[in-house]
């Protein structure tokens, strides 16, 4: 499988543009913690992309992401990737055990957090975004109220990492696709 195969199943079944920035800020999160701990940043990558791809078409508790690994099953992914995606939802109770499902898990929510905090900055720019301004938006929560703050934190000491460097580490992932991004 290609990213490019991922993305196009990504778009297949994703047409909001905002689900579609998720999925890359994910990827990118990804991708980063895969060359951080020595895996492969392309797997990982894709993993990111798909973890929410069938949530458009089916968004409740019931469907996603169940329906999403029924899809990725009958296309012949890697079972590794499967479980990954299932076990980035807390409600499937699918365990995340390896380091791929863990840093998924850790990454998801936070994307959103960074994202909704750079909206919020006058320029709309990640490239303004710090790690004490989303810890601080992480406080308040009213602010990106569909945001799981205890996912957040869960998240991070699953994958055994320090919390302002978790933080950190995604931001700058996401610094980097900026442009993809409008931010």
């Amino acid at each position: 499988m290609t990213r490019n195969d991922v993305y196009e199943l990504l778009t297949e079944f994703t047409q909001k543009e905002a689900l579609i920035k998720h999925a890359l800020s994910v990827e990118a999160a990804m991708r980063a913690y895969a060359e951080k701990f020595g895996e492969d940043p392309d797997t990982w990558g894709m993993v990111g992309l798909l973890h929410d791809f069938d949530y458009e078409k089916y968004p409740t508790l019931d469907d996603h992401p169940f329906r999403g690994a029924e899809i990725l099953r009958e296309r012949g992914y890697p079972e590794e990737w499967i479980t990954a995606i299932l076990g980035h939802a807390e409600h499937t109770g699918v365990p995340r055990e390896t380091l791929m499902a863990k840093t998924l898990f850790a990454v998801d929510e936070l994307c959103g957090l960074i994202t909704a905090t750079a909206y919020v900055r006058p320029s709309r720019k990640l490239e303004e975004v710090q790690v004490k301004s989303v810890k601080k938006k992480l406080k308040d929560k009213r602010f990106a109220a569909q945001v799981s703050r205890e996912d957040i934190r869960k998240g991070a000491e699953e994958l055994g990492v320090d919390f302002d460097e978790h933080i950190e580490t995604v931001i700058k992932a996401m610094q980097g696709i900026a442009d993809q991004l409008g931010l």
